[in-house]
C-alpha cells in the first residue's frame, strides 16, 4: 500500500472531525456510522470513540465500500 496521504491540523483534533477533514467521510452523520460501526482503525486497532482525541503522526484507515481510505495526522501548531 501507499504512503497515505498526510493531512495538517491546527492544535487538536478528534477522530469525527479528522475522518470529515481528510475526506474520509462525506459528514459527521456519515463519520459517527463508520466509527460506531467498527469500521475505522487508528494505528492498527479499531477504534469506536469518535471523540477519540488524536496526535501527530497517528495513522487513520477506513473500511469502506470502495477499499481502504488512510490518512495521516500532522499537527502544526
Amino acid at each position: 500500500m501507499p504512503e497515505p496521504p498526510v493531512v495538517d491540523v491546527t492544535g487538536e483534533i478528534r477522530l469525527g472531525q479528522f475522518l470529515k477533514l481528510a475526506g474520509l467521510a462525506e459528514d459527521g452523520a456519515m463519520a459517527r456510522a463508520m466509527v460506531q460501526g467498527g469500521d475505522v482503525v487508528v494505528n492498527g486497532s479499531i477504534d469506536t470513540r469518535r471523540g477519540h482525541r488524536l496526535a501527530d503522526g497517528d495513522l487513520v484507515e477506513v473500511d469502506a465500500p470502495g477499499g481502504l481510505l488512510a490518512a495521516r495526522v500532522r499537527v502544526v501548531g
